[in-house]
């Protein structure tokens, strides 16, 4: 009995940190003002356009600015006060909805996208800065030694308003006919994280500045290339997901192939991240304890084979059931990724490093976004995902064979240690 109380006790450790508990309510607000605006976005786009290629454009105006500005927003988060950087950007996301919610009282009309992917461009600048800060922050709100529980507390938070967000936005969207009364509460909850995010008293410890050469401003993609372990996770997540993320699409699997609504296109959305929250709470309780690198391996091959059940599905429960696993089985590779990273990178240079991630993270997301509705675009919804999936599949068994570090990697914590 006792030791059932101390198992719960150490799964739920983080949560003892008041400041840990305040940045975890800013970024559920957050996450939800952005899934929400998500939503509006990309039933708002298909609505004008019934083009699924410009849903893959949604995707690649956010991508582009990470791109662009990754080193800048990396020495950002190692040079500045992180807290207030989180701040301004929380603010950044208040003002895109802000505005987006005065275009939804304009006349839809096909020149309003444009005006759309603007916003979403500046939408994109704000997430180059923001991924850095937030995730180099979570490391100044616990010990050490309890970390490996806030990762997976993090990721549980966040699929948390990953499900909310979406099935709010659908909600609300299909309740009022419209984007408008959706952007108005992604206002709302962005202003939630402000008032949030000025209560953490953590502050950012004094770091050397150094000097802005070429080896500093590179140093992020120096550290994740020389070290193989890390190298090899973070590749096989960006590249499975790049071909086999389906997100984009679901606006016309809603519509077009499984005739459902607004609310089911927010069901939908909110499928991956119930697989994620449930997996992330899991692996809170039940942390890995060995064969990490095959437990990833045969995660990602499970991603891209639940993806290809989905992309053939035409029966909504099916479809919600494949995306669930789809989200579980991906949550695997997000927790340890971000335990490795997180740890073995010295606090000086975690901004650079997460920086470099976050592109990786982004070219798996919004350039996969791309990618899907390019191929749809080309070959048709279904065989876009269902190539996708089993593309997935192939990157997997082509990792495994590449990178045997990552294939070896027994145990997470004697990983973290090998990497530092």
């Amino acid at each position: 009995m006792a030791d059932a109380a101390d198992s719960n006790l150490a799964g739920r450790i983080a949560f003892t940190y008041p400041d840990f508990n305040l940045y975890q309510a800013a970024r559920f607000f957050i996450v939800v003002a952005v899934e929400m605006q998500s939503v509006a976005v990309g039933w708002q786009v298909y609505e004008i356009t019934h083009r699924a290629l410009d849903l893959g454009l949604v995707g690649l105006a956010q991508f582009l600015p990470g791109i662009l500005l990754f080193l800048v927003s990396g020495h950002a988060a190692d040079r500045f006060d992180r807290r207030k950087l989180l701040i301004i950007c929380y603010w950044g996301y208040l003002i895109s909805s802000a505005v987006l919610l005065g275009f939804a009282f304009t006349e839809p009309h096909p020149r309003n996208v444009y005006a759309i992917y603007a916003i979403l461009v500046f939408v994109g600048v704000v997430r180059s800065f923001n991924g850095p800060a937030g995730r180099s922050f979570l490391t100044q709100l616990v010990p050490e030694e309890h970390f490996p529980s806030a990762v997976a507390w993090n990721a549980t938070v966040f699929q948390s308003a990953s499900i909310m967000g979406p099935a709010l936005g659908g909600i609300l969207y299909a309740a009022s006919r419209g984007p408008s009364v959706v952007y108005t509460t992604s206002v709302i909850a962005a202003f939630s994280a402000i008032l949030c995010t000025l209560r953490i008293r953590a502050k950012s410890p004094a770091r050397a500045r150094e000097p802005r050469t070429l080896k500093t401003v590179l140093a992020g993609i120096h550290y994740i290339w020389s070290h193989k372990v890390v190298l090899g996770s973070i590749s096989l997540d960006m590249f499975a997901v790049l071909l086999g993320g389906a997100v984009a699409l679901l606006p016309v699997y809603a519509r077009d192939i499984l005739h459902t609504s607004a609310w089911g296109l927010g069901v939908l959305r909110s499928a991956p991240g119930i697989g994620a929250a449930v997996m992330a709470i899991l692996l809170a309780y039940r942390p890995l304890r060995s064969g990490v690198g095959t437990t990833m391996l045969f995660c990602v091959a499970g991603f891209g084979a639940f993806t290809i059940i989905f992309g053939v599905s035409h029966n909504f429960a099916l479809s919600v059931a494949a995306l669930i696993l789809v989200g579980a089985a991906d949550m695997v590779s997000v927790v340890i990724r971000g335990v490795l990273i997180q740890i073995a990178t010295p606090d000086e240079m975690r901004g650079r490093v997460n920086a470099v991630d976050m592109v990786f993270i982004g070219v798996s997301n919004e350039l996969g976004e791309f990618e899907s509705g390019l191929t749809a675009h080309w070959f048709g919804t279904v065989p876009a995902v269902v190539i996708g999936g089993a593309g997935a599949i192939i990157v997997t068994s082509l990792w495994a064979w590449w990178f045997p570090e990552l294939r070896r990697a027994d145990r997470l914590t004697a990983a973290s240690e090998e990497v530092g």
